[in-house]
């Protein structure tokens, strides 16, 4: 197999593609069939990939490192990216007619405007002000300590 070819195995690999995506994009890209099992050999992670060439694992380990620290050239990871593809998808469903897809859109479209798809939490009141203080439903009293002191 070429250097291209394992080249781009281990690369898909350390992008979290599976094995059987890999496999097929190897015949797609390059014409050649390579079973899952051989596309295993090429991620250090795995024991197929334990006795793997050194020159293999730096690559597999600097192109994981690039993939995740730079969400950037991931376009979907951009919240107006999905608002567009979901928009894109409302007017291909509405001119199909199929308005149960386009009301399932549509609020889709509004969890994501609204944060809904988020980590983010508010540890403030509105406006920034102070969260009200909560009241105990239960009252809390001394017992007598009857001299025991």
């Amino acid at each position: 197999m070429k250097d291209e070819v394992k080249t781009f195995i281990v690369q898909s690999l350390a992008c979290f593609d599976s094995p059987s995506v890999v496999a097929a994009a190897v015949k797609k890209e390059f014409g050649q069939t390579i079973t899952r099992q051989s596309v295993e050999a090429y991620d250090p992670n795995k024991r197929a990939g334990a006795k793997m060439a050194e020159k293999w694992k730096v690559l597999f380990r600097a192109t994981r490192d690039a993939f995740i620290e730079d969400q950037s050239e991931i376009g979907i990871s951009h919240r107006s990216v999905r608002l567009r593809k979901l928009a894109q998808q409302v007017e291909l469903n509405e001119s199909r007619g199929n308005s149960a897809m386009v009301a399932q859109l549509l609020k889709q479209a509004a969890e994501e405007v609204g944060g809904a798809y988020t980590n983010r939490r508010e540890i403030t009141g509105k406006d920034g002000k102070d969260l009200p203080t909560p009241v105990s439903p239960v009252t809390i009293f001394q017992l007598p300590d009857n001299g025991r002191g």
